[in-house]
């Protein structure tokens, strides 16, 4: 009797640890000092965001940064074995081999790239496509050696070109890469208002498509932009930074191209500078972060060439980049806008799907010690490939 209870008594243990130890959603957050520190820091932390982990807001472990990179995203390639971080401030990509502990940077040198801004990688994983907004063209390079293989350039007046292109989606089973043209780095008055195809297996520049209402300069900025996941025909979707709609981009297999239109505006809610999207694993659901003043909306995805709004959900000032928790019950907002006046809160709100959209609270983490994180993604096994951005992979 008294070795069954000892049994009993070390499987109810196990079993709690077992419980303890899954109770945790750990992301990576990078991050840079607030403009008002003394001594700027940059670095990426490892932080458990599970609202249910006695390790909730704690940072596990932190990977130090040169504190001149301004590191800006986070992208994974296609079979989460890599991790690509880009940055403004210098003309380097870092990868970081995610099979091998500790974490450890490569740099990969790419001179032609000024502004590192989005990268996808092929569904095939073995080819990146890197945008430089800050030199107007965009880098494909090999994803198995990761090393810069041709640069894609062409500038105003021809037909089609790329003028400081940033957001960019992938469709391989139809040959196709679009990008956004946004501001100009140092002087965001300047600023774009296309989306420019390309062929995906050469980088051949194909058409550019202008997606505004106003007339030309309309300075709207496009900025995203994801392929809606299992859409049939293929549809992206695009947000307008500072004209601040959404768009859609359908595309017509026997034309061989994209028909865009406008499918909601942000105006009449008073919500400005749309940016991030993400969607959830079965598809159906697509969430979009407002900036000023920082909020996330939902739409109902089913029919993507047209996706209906159905709430908006207040995040903090600088809602930018969005993960779901593994069952998407959570979701996870990252609060700060390149360190800008209004749009930099620092925080990450945490919000509680299945009760309808309830705010639980935020993680301040970071905010609290003087830090704005630039980016939010979850380390690999705690990822859903629908919604985030796997090699961008945003499908």
């Amino acid at each position: 009797m008294r070795t069954y209870r000892l049994f009993a008594m070390c499987l109810v243990l196990l079993l709690s640890s077992a419980s303890l130890a899954a109770a945790e959603i750990l992301a990576l957050l990078n991050y840079e000092s607030k403009p008002n520190q003394p001594v700027r820091r940059e670095g990426i932390a490892i932080m458990d965001i599970d609202p249910q982990s006695a390790d909730f807001g704690k940072i596990l472990m932190e990977v130090p940064l040169p504190p001149d990179l301004v590191a800006h995203h986070i992208f994974f390639n296609r079979d989460r074995t890599k991790a690509y971080i880009t940055a403004l401030g210098k003309p380097v990509l870092h990868v970081v081999d995610l099979t091998r502990f500790p974490y450890r940077l490569r740099a990969i040198n790419v001179p032609e790239c000024q502004v590192l801004e989005d990268l996808v990688v092929s569904e095939d994983n073995r080819t990146w496509y890197l945008t430089c907004m800050g030199s107007s063209n965009v880098i494909m390079g090999d994803a198995v050696k990761d090393l810069p293989l041709k640069v894609i350039s062409a500038a105003p007046p021809a037909e089609a070109f790329i003028l400081y292109p940033h957001g960019i989606a992938i469709h391989n089973g139809i040959d196709r890469v679009l990008v956004t043209s946004t501001v100009k780095p140092d002087n965001m008055s300047e600023a774009g208002e296309t989306v420019t195809v390309l062929e995906a297996s050469t980088g051949k520049v194909l058409s550019t498509h202008k997606l505004a209402v106003k007339l030309s300069p309309a300075k709207s900025a496009p900025v995203e932009i994801m392929f809606s996941p299992k859409s049939d025909p293929p549809v992206v979707h695009i947000t307008t930074m500072l004209e601040g709609t959404l768009w859609a981009g359908v595309w017509d297999p026997q034309a061989k191209t994209f028909a865009f239109h406008q499918v909601d505006d942000f105006g009449p809610r008073q919500q400005g500078v749309p940016l991030e999207m993400l969607y959830n694993a079965k598809g159906d659901r697509l969430y979009v972060t407002t900036a000023k003043p920082g909020f996330v909306n939902v739409y109902d995805n089913t029919d993507p060439r047209q996706p209906k709004f159905l709430q908006a959900i207040p995040a903090a000032a600088g809602a930018h980049h969005s993960v779901l928790s593994p069952d998407e019950r959570y979701l996870f907002v990252q609060n700060s806008l390149l360190n800008l006046e209004g749009m930099s809160d620092g925080s990450v709100t945490v919000i509680d799907l299945a009760r309808g959209g309830q705010v639980l609270g935020s993680i301040d983490t970071l905010k609290t010690q003087g830090f704005n994180p630039n980016c939010i993604m979850l380390l690999p096994n705690h990822f859903q490939q629908a919604g985030a951005r796997v090699g961008q992979m945003r499908q």
